[in-house]
């Protein structure tokens, strides 16, 4: 392409070069066509002056007296010597033929021939058999209909969506763009899929221009999301989203401020609401009672009820305690996870003495392991499985078999520190491979039985 722009700049500045020479040839066209008219001018009044000479010519020929034509022959000599016929140059003062005028525009006309224009790029074809979405990456391929050696590389374009089949005119979300990709497939990792679906097109670009696009392709993306819900957490948790910390003057004066509040209401216009990370609205009616006592505890505001799930759950370096599983809806608000039936959860206490340990049902398995920097959690519903995984090694912790006969909802309790959860997360390859291989589990509710209650 950078070739053939040097090759228009030339002929683009040779051009202007003629139209230069052309004016000026215009102008001295112009400047010898007033001289060719000042030459007729002078060669009209040096006709008139010989013809009429030529006439006073002929006459004397015919004087008979000797003086008398004498005379005359003199004033013909002397008029004909002065005659401005015979000065005047007879040879025009333009050429007989306009062949000066031609502008050669061969050399141009060769270089407009050697130009090759590249021809637009037609549009791949994404193969969605060849496309692979796993452990929140998306490889997304594609070929060409036709063999195009010119192709110099694609652009991948792509937007989620909660919409199935092909993308809406109006869609709420605006393209993303990955551009001068070499080869035929590309691979988006790290990917949060907060979304149910994912659109992708592609187009191929040579040297000069960009094709259509393909067909637009959708893939399923569809992961758990949830947040913790805060209406129901102790009062002595700060809880945001996907974020928990201990609180200890959390719960002070809150029941008085809402009384004061209440009584405000009452008497008066309401205050304006004040939103805070510590602040929490009251429990809606209808809704589960909000934790309290020792139950430092806060579910999450999603129900599983079907399917394998997984998310993970970091915690702070200096957090005392606390615990990671899932709990059915009726947990009560003085119960702590695993000291019930109706919670399981592994537990790391790092207070006083270091501990690692699987709960469920007031019974404790120690965990001959090393507690992990971030623990994955893996649930197989309809399979009653719970498996606890280090997220990075993907080294399995502990599994609960058990058969889940209510909703569960993700489970936290943290004391003297602080969770940051991670969602939207598609069942990890590696806990897939080992679930099949495992047959059950490493370790079970009922090899709790024989553990010393506490």
């Amino acid at each position: 392409m950078d070739s053939q722009k040097e090759a228009l700049q030339r002929i683009i500045s040779t051009l202007a070069n003629k139209n230069d020479e052309i004016q000026n040839f215009v102008d001295t066209l112009n400047h010898t066509l007033k001289g060719v008219q000042s030459q007729i001018s002078q060669c009209n009044n040096a006709l008139e002056n010989s013809e009429e000479l030529l006439e006073f010519a002929t006459r004397s020929l015919d004087i008979k007296e000797p003086e008398e034509f004498s005379k005359a022959a003199r004033q013909i000599k002397d008029r004909v010597t002065m005659a401005s016929a015979f000065r005047l140059s007879l040879k025009p003062k333009v050429s007989d033929n306009m062949t000066h005028l031609m502008v050669d525009f061969s050399q141009e006309r060769q270089m407009l021939q050697t130009l090759k224009f590249l021809p637009v790029p037609k549009a791949p074809e994404i193969d969605p058999v060849e496309c692979l979405v796993a452990d929140n990456s998306v490889t997304v391929a594609w070929r060409m209909l036709e063999e195009d050696n010119k192709i110099d590389h694609f652009i991948l374009e792509h937007r989620k969506t909660n919409f199935d089949g092909l993308p809406r005119v109006k869609d709420e979300r605006c393209w993303e763009i990955i551009d001068n990709i070499k080869g035929t497939e590309y691979t988006l990792s790290g990917l949060k899929f907060d979304s149910k679906y994912m659109n992708f097109r592609v187009r191929a670009c040579n040297k000069a221009v960009a094709g259509e696009y393909s067909d637009p392709v959708t893939l399923e993306t569809k992961a758990l999301n949830f947040n913790l819900d805060n209406s129901s957490s102790h009062l002595n948790l700060k809880v945001e989203d996907t974020c928990v910390e201990w609180d200890p003057t959390g719960g002070k004066g809150q029941e008085s401020k809402m009384k004061g509040k209440e009584n405000k209401g009452r008497s008066g216009t309401p205050s304006p609401k004040r939103t805070s990370v510590g602040s929490r609205p009251p429990a809606v009616r209808g809704s589960r009672d909000r934790f309290t006592g020792e139950s430092y505890t806060v579910l999450g505001d999603t129900a599983i009820e079907s399917g394998q799930h997984y998310w993970e759950v970091k915690a702070q370096k200096d957090c005392k305690s606390y615990s990671v599983g899932v709990a059915y809806k009726t947990l009560g608000k003085f119960d702590q996870l695993g000291k019930t039936n109706t919670s399981w959860c592994i537990h790391v206490n790092n207070w006083l003495q270091n501990t690692f340990a699987a709960k469920h049902n007031n019974k404790v398995k120690a965990l001959d392991v090393t507690v992990p920097e971030k623990i994955g959690v893996f649930c197989d519903f309809d399979g009653g499985q719970l498996s606890f995984y280090d997220a990075n090694s993907k080294q399995l912790l502990y599994s609960f078999k058990t058969k889940f006969t209510q909703p569960v909802l993700p489970g936290f309790m943290v004391w003297c520190g602080g969770l940051s959860l991670s969602t939207g997360m598609q069942v990890p390859s590696a806990v897939r491979t080992l679930q099949k291989s495992e047959n059950g589990m490493t370790g079970s509710a009922s090899s709790l039985n024989n553990v010393v209650t506490q």
